[in-house]
């Protein structure tokens, strides 16, 4: 798998940088498709667009037993299809899809369609109809990382070593092509284990790439569940950002433990903080902590293969 490979949002794609800006994004990162007031609202015409009806019937009217997940901006439900494949249908919240006008919400399906990588999942389609408006990918039968690290099940027994540097390497790649192939850069801004889905093989497939101009402005690192960035709390979001979310969920993968878990004593619940001091040059762990000091996501995947390469 390489990164140069995958195709880039932009219609002529560029080099990739090397090193990308320090420059921060803000929270409503504004979209990089123009539409004036004159345009008329455009989908992409690759993207399929259902309609409410299909998907109540699809879904069994959004039936609690077809939800498999909830987040901050919507519901996550599995559907099938006549045919009978499977989809998961990610149902925006009223206050979610209020803050989205006609307009706003066809250049958000536009970015997403474009966003083509093997390690992301990929769009099906989209339903906009009375006020609603939902996003339909492909659907991952497996499980989450999440699940497949913090649950004592068969799953959990099948994480190696190998597994888990392979599925980092993966994940890596899939922030690299976002930040340093897509043109724009895509920033995830809600990348964590629970955001990676595994397939039969336990291949990596991350889930709500592009969706950040989604999240509230109110978003946290508090509310990031251990996850965010320091900066998050001044209210900026860099593609750092992503790279220190990457960093938890590696540390997940190397000790086991959950990115937050408020059942351990006060100073272990953050699995950072706990982590910092039983590593061994501490200051050279805090400066990597601030963003100028965080290497962009194209050495780290580098760094992992290397690893790889060097245990084969």
């Amino acid at each position: 798998m390489t990164v140069a490979a995958a195709n880039s949002i932009s219609a002529k794609p560029v080099p990739p940088p090397r090193h990308y800006s320090n420059e921060n994004i803000t929270l409503k990162p504004i979209m990089p498709i123009l539409v004036t007031k004159t345009q008329k609202s455009t989908f992409p015409s690759s993207v399929k667009s259902f309609t409410i009806a299909s998907l109540q019937q699809y879904t069994d009217s959004f039936s609690e037993e077809n939800l498999i997940g909830e987040g901050m901006i919507g519901s996550v439900y599995r559907a099938e299809l006549p045919d009978g494949k499977l989809i998961a249908v990610k149902k925006l919240n009223s206050a979610t899809s209020k803050q989205q006008s006609e307009d706003e919400f066809a250049q958000l399906v536009s970015v997403l369609s474009n966003i083509q990588h093997e390690s992301v999942v990929k769009l099906v389609g989209y339903c906009f109809e009375y006020g609603q408006r939902l996003i339909i990918y492909e659907y991952c039968s497996n499980t989450t990382l999440y699940d497949a690290l913090h649950l004592e099940d068969e799953t959990h027994k099948k994480l190696s070593w190998n597994a888990r540097i392979r599925i980092a390497l993966r994940a890596a790649k899939a922030l690299e092509y976002m930040h340093e192939v897509c043109h724009p850069p895509i920033v995830h801004m809600n990348f964590k284990s629970a955001n990676i889905l595994l397939d039969d093989k336990f291949d990596p497939l991350i889930s709500d790439c592009g969706l950040a101009p989604l999240l509230s402005d109110t978003y946290t690192s508090q509310v990031a569940g251990g996850y965010g960035a320091p900066e998050l709390e001044l209210g900026a979001y860099t593609q750092q950002s992503d790279v220190f979310s990457f960093g938890v969920v590696m540390l997940e993968l190397l000790t086991g433990r959950k990115s937050y878990d408020s059942t351990r004593p006060r100073g272990e619940q953050f699995l950072v903080r706990w982590a910092i001091p039983q590593l061994h040059d501490i200051d050279a762990l805090a400066k990597m902590a601030e963003p100028e000091f965080r290497p962009p996501m194209s050495e780290i995947a580098q760094d992992l293969l290397n690893m790889i390469q060097r245990e084969s």
